[in-house]
């Protein structure tokens, strides 16, 4: 996967993330407010390491 589309999936997945947790916390669904912490942490984790691979093809070249 390129890195500008895995930083582009991850920021994606952020924005869906911190959408279902402000939805769980809203209706009161601690489970719903739970996945979308876990997606978020995940969408962060896909944007550093596309923000990495970014850097280090930027260094090789």
């Amino acid at each position: 996967m390129a890195d500008r589309t895995q930083r582009v999936e991850g920021r994606a997945k952020e924005v869906k993330g911190k959408l279902k947790r402000e939805a769980g916390y809203a209706t009161d669904h601690p489970g719903t407010e739970a996945r979308g912490i876990g997606e978020d942490v995940a969408g962060k984790a896909k944007n550093a390491a596309g923000k990495a691979r970014s850097a280090v093809k930027k260094h090789t070249r």
